[in-house]
């Protein structure tokens, strides 16, 4: 079972993570308003994933008969300057989800609540790729530029991201 405290940060989690689905379907509308259909692909599979990120938090309290509190969803921002700056916004944002994730792994510990540590784990490996990949992606639209054919050679490749659904109860 879970303890109080643990549930209480696991739910706030799921809020997160549920904020973040949010922030990256605005982005992904900022680019369909853009004419960047592949950006556009990008951010919301990105927002699928984050969605996938909290029914995996959700289940999990479920499963350790706890008792899942959802509260509102805090408004989103809805403009940006470039492809860079939506990038660069997406890489502060994880860094934020990084440390939260972080707080919650050093709670399990300190509430010696193993199985949860080891749930977590999931989440701290999946917030290294996160990073990574957003830091790629930063690196690539600094490399372009201002040049057009390379944001539409970008918007071309971020087309080919496709939705894996996660298996959230395992």
């Amino acid at each position: 079972m879970l303890s109080k405290k643990l549930e209480d940060a696991l739910n706030v989690q799921i809020n997160a993570e549920l904020w973040s689905a949010y922030l990256y379907l605005s982005m992904s509308a900022y680019f369909a308003r853009e004419g960047k259909s592949g950006f556009e692909n990008w951010f919301r599979v990105q927002a699928l994933e984050e969605k996938d990120h909290a029914m995996k938090i959700f289940d999990y309290i479920i499963t350790r008969n706890g008792k899942v509190d959802l509260k509102p969803i805090k408004a989103v921002p809805e403009t940006w300057q470039s492809p860079l700056d939506v990038f660069e916004a997406s890489l502060k944002h994880e860094k934020v989800v990084t440390a939260l994730i972080n707080d919650l792994v050093a709670l399990a510990k300190e509430e010696k609540d193993y199985a949860t540590e080891n749930m977590l784990n999931w989440f701290v490996d999946e917030q290294i790729e996160e990073e990574a990949t957003t830091s790629q992606h930063i690196d690539s639209l600094k490399m372009i530029g201002d040049n057009g054919f390379g944001i539409y050679t970008m918007d071309k490749e971020l087309k080919t991201r496709t939705y894996t659904p996660l298996k959230t109860n395992e």
